[in-house]
């Protein structure tokens, strides 16, 4: 905010300048506190990029971290045992040796392949995530299958072959016991204590913790369902077609903003996107105007409101549900994109599957 002309390179430089000043950053190793520079930067270089693009809506400085619930190391400051299941950390921070569970055999991989080490705090304890120099990619044999997929609320997807996924509302589910747990930890808090500026008692915290763990599990539940989700749909096909949600955008509706947010959207999309390029498919978005508007037999618009879930075209009489007519409209957005003829209904037909295979390697 005072020096616009600050790059990337002087952020790393002032860290030497910040551990001169404060002792507890000269305790920290030295790429330890690069790494926070370059955490620093990428919300900086965020908003500038945000300022040229000219995105709508506030674009303020970006705002100072509070609570930092990680620390990364790059090459140096950590080192890992000879049987690789223990890591000590060599910085003045005591942490120490610490004992690596789970099923992970790090030993596999070279020494030199691990490029960065990162404590990170969850509720539920402690983790160690590396970073690790592979190559993703595997080859795997064509489908000669193509799909669109459209996201909703009644089904989390429901795709232009004609099956549906029924949304599983992880949070809906457990929101009555995050409920009971929340007001738990809200008789415990001092207002008091918070005035006087000490510190909450140990069952106010242990309360507190109860509480995030339940969300964690919810967090968790919701990522694993649309990893596998995700892994199936690419399994599958060859192409895939999905809307270009602005979920942001979208959350602001105050009538709906618990279900969309409880649905996952943007996480699937970007597993989809992931397993598409680490399994060499394609992933195509397409801007969602009309696709649950416009008719997939004749292509004319049928205007209907939210709730109006059956879409009946008055001009040629078509009938189907609304996120299975959005859906093949989906697909046909997709193929047009990467430049394949267009499909007719008969071999699109939600309730049937693709009459010509084409090879998709071929003809992108």
């Amino acid at each position: 905010m005072e020096n616009k002309n600050v790059t990337k390179y002087d952020l790393n430089k002032y860290c030497a300048v910040l551990a001169a000043e404060f002792p507890f950053a000269d305790e920290l190793n030295s790429m330890a506190r690069q790494s926070a520079a370059e955490r620093a930067w990428s919300a900086i270089s965020r908003f500038y990029d945000n300022c040229k693009k000219k995105v709508k809506g506030k674009k303020g400085f970006p705002k100072f971290k509070k609570h930092c619930r990680s620390v990364e190391y790059k090459t140096s400051g950590y080192k890992l045992s000879v049987n690789r299941k223990a890591i000590t950390f060599s910085d003045k921070k005591g942490i120490g040796t610490l004992k690596l569970k789970g099923t992970y055999d790090l030993n596999y991989y070279d020494i030199k392949q691990i490029k960065r080490v990162r404590l990170v705090r969850r509720a539920d304890g402690y983790y160690a995530q590396f970073a690790i120099n592979v190559h993703a990619l595997v080859e795997t044999q064509p489908t000669l299958q193509v799909i669109g997929i459209d996201l909703g609320l009644k089904y989390f997807i429901a795709d232009s072959k004609g099956n549906v996924e029924t949304a599983p509302k992880f949070y809906r589910k457990s929101e009555k016991a995050l409920n009971r747990a929340n007001r738990k930890k809200s008789k415990k808090f001092s207002a008091a204590r918070k005035k006087a500026k000490l510190r909450q008692s140990n069952n106010y915290h242990k309360a507190r913790n109860r509480y995030a763990r339940k969300h964690l599990r919810v967090s968790r539940q919701r990522k694993e369902y649309c990893k596998r989700l995700a892994y199936s749909v690419i399994q599958s096909n060859d192409l895939v077609a999905y809307e270009d949600l602005n979920v942001k955008g979208l959350v602001r509706n105050r009538h709906l903003a618990k279900s969309i947010s409880d649905a996952g959207w943007y996480t699937f999309r970007l597993w989809l996107e992931y397993f598409g390029y680490k399994y060499g498919k394609v992933t195509v978005a397409v801007p969602p105007h009309n696709t649950s508007q416009s008719c997939s037999n004749c292509g004319e618009k049928v205007k209907k409101s939210l709730s109006t879930r059956t879409h009946l075209c008055p001009h040629c009489g078509y009938v189907a549900d609304r996120d299975l007519n959005a859906s093949v409209n989906i697909l046909k957005l997709g193929l047009s994109t990467v430049g394949i003829r267009s499909f007719t209904l008969q071999e699109i037909c939600p309730l049937g599957r693709l009459a010509q295979a084409c090879c998709l390697t071929a003809s992108l």
